[in-house]
């Protein structure tokens, strides 16, 4: 599994050959994804059809560049 986290705009997840993903809300019940290999999720808050991106993130002027970082170790 890929997951891009796209300037100004959503996490793009992409699936490898043979990957499957489980998207749950928050009482573990699952998103039917429709065999998707890849999708988009939302980063904005601006989606109307949230947890996926719709391009509301454009109008809304949503605006966050992450650069790739390593992180401290977990646990310590």
């Amino acid at each position: 599994m890929r997951i891009t986290v796209r300037d100004r705009g959503p996490l793009r997840v992409e699936l490898g050959e043979g990957e499957e993903i489980e998207l749950v809300d928050g009482q573990g019940r699952t998103f039917g994804l429709g065999g998707r290999r890849a999708l988009s999720l939302c980063r904005c808050g601006a989606s109307a059809n949230k947890p996926f991106c719709d391009g509301a993130h454009g109008r809304a002027g949503f605006d966050s560049a992450c650069e790739a970082r390593n992180l401290p170790p977990a646990g310590g």
